[in-house]
């Protein structure tokens, strides 16, 4: 019995869809579990996953375009002549995936890191070989071509294992300077976040109309709550200088 030509051109493009799902979740699982084993950063993972599920779904869009009877000799014949229109729109996707690249080789960040770049923070949450993904403060997801890293200068707040926690305050110029001092910095070594070396610092700037302008230091090892910190130092603040006015 002769199989209808039509049916099996179907039979084979379902063959090559489902395959190519498989495939991509397959490759997901596999990259996952075995870099999880050998602990190696999910950054990696991410561009690596995104490298191989792109190959596959080139090859399986070639196979069903062959079996559907259309020539893609013809069509890289007419892509050669439309060749320049392309090639401007292929320049930022390798320009993306060039810097993609760097980024993974310098480790400049990864997965995790809070970064800023062309006004946006955010906490990284995907890296893959086109764009990076962050999310805001306020939850917002953005996603930034990877040539913006190439081209403008970004900040990585978590690079370090450090991070000084700054407060500005202005002291009116009733309270004593000295003991009010002494108050703040012992209060500031209390905090489990705060290192005991460097010792958490008043340092008097300047004076102003109304008082003395400082500024409040103490380092932690994690930088990734400076901004809680500072919160949490600023209450501390208002309860001393509450407790000193009575």
């Amino acid at each position: 019995m002769e199989i209808n030509p039509y049916l099996k051109d179907i039979v084979m493009i379902l063959i090559t869809i489902i395959a190519t799902i498989i495939l991509t979740k397959g490759v997901t699982y596999f990259l996952k579990k075995t870099f999880q084993k050998w602990d190696i950063d999910i950054t990696v993972i991410q561009v690596l996953q995104e490298i191989i599920n792109y190959s596959i779904y080139v090859i399986a869009i070639s196979l069903i375009l062959k079996e559907l009877g259309i020539d893609i000799t013809g069509i890289a014949v007419s892509l050669g002549i439309v060749g320049v229109a392309v090639g401007f729109a292929a320049r930022d996707i390798i320009a993306n995936f060039i810097s993609g690249m760097f980024i993974l080789a310098d480790k400049s960040f990864k997965v995790g890191d809070t970064i800023a770049v062309s006004n946006q923070k955010g906490e990284v949450t995907k890296v893959g070989f086109r764009v990076t993904t962050i999310t805001t403060p306020d939850n917002s997801v953005i996603t930034i071509p990877n040539s913006a890293f190439s081209t403008s200068p970004y900040s990585n707040y978590t690079y370090m294992d450090r991070r000084r926690v700054d407060l500005g305050i202005t002291i009116p110029y009733k309270f004593d300077l000295e003991e009010l001092t002494i108050d703040i910095e012992k209060i500031l070594e209390e905090f489990e976040w705060v290192n005991k070396s460097p010792k958490p610092k008043v340092m008097l700037l300047e004076l102003s109309d109304v008082g003395v302008k400082a500024k409040i230091t103490a380092w932690t090892s994690n930088p990734k709550y400076v901004a809680h910190y500072r919160s949490l130092m600023a209450e501390e603040l208002k309860k001393i200088l509450v407790r000193e006015n009575e």
